[in-house]
C-alpha cells in the first residue's frame, strides 16, 4: 500500500554547524524527528501527545542514514517523510532531506518505531484505529 509523502521545513541554526562548517551529522536525525513530530499532528492528526494520554510513546529501534551533500548555516532543510511499512507493534519511515535553494539530495533512509507501553516500557501493538489514522 503506498502512503502519502508530508513535507516539514527546518531552517539551519548557527547551533547546527561543526567544526568542518557545515550540519553535524546527528542534526539530520533531529531534523527528521522533529518533522515526524509537526507531520503527526498536522497531517495525520494523531499527535504525540495524543499518543501519551493514550499511555503510549513512539521509541526509535533502528535507523539508517545515506549522507549525499552537507547543509550549511543559513540553508532551509526540506524534510519529506513517508510510512513504508506498519508491523504489529512497528512502524518503518523512510526520508528525504533537501536543500531547498538548489532542490539536491543531502540525505535520504530510514527510522523504524516501536510503539511502546509508558507504564511497562514493553512493545505495544499497534491498534487497527492507528493503522487507518496512518494510511494516508
Amino acid at each position: 500500500m503506498p502512503y502519502a509523502k508530508f513535507t516539514s521545513e527546518i531552517f539551519v541554526r548557527p547551533d547546527d554547524i561543526d567544526m568542518n562548517n557545515h550540519v553535524h551529522y546527528s542534526r539530520y536525525l533531529d531534523y527528521v524527528l522533529a518533522a515526524r513530530y509537526e507531520q503527526m499532528a498536522r497531517d495525520y492528526k494523531m499527535s504525540m501527545e495524543e499518543f501519551v494520554q493514550r499511555g503510549l510513546g513512539w521509541v526509535v529501534s533502528a535507523c539508517s542514514v545515506h549522507f549525499k551533500r552537507s547543509l550549511a548555516i543559513g540553508d532551509t532543510a526540506i524534510v519529506k517523510t513517508h510510512i513504508v511499512e506498519i508491523g504489529t507493534t512497528s512502524a518503518k519511515v523512510g526520508f528525504e532531506i533537501i536543500r531547498k535553494s538548489t532542490n539536491k539530495l543531502s540525505a535520504d533512509g530510514y527510522f523504524e518505531y516501536t510503539l511502546v507501553n509508558l507504564e511497562t516500557g514493553r512493545a505495544a501493538q499497534i491498534t487497527d484505529e492507528i493503522i487507518q489514522r496512518y494510511s494516508i
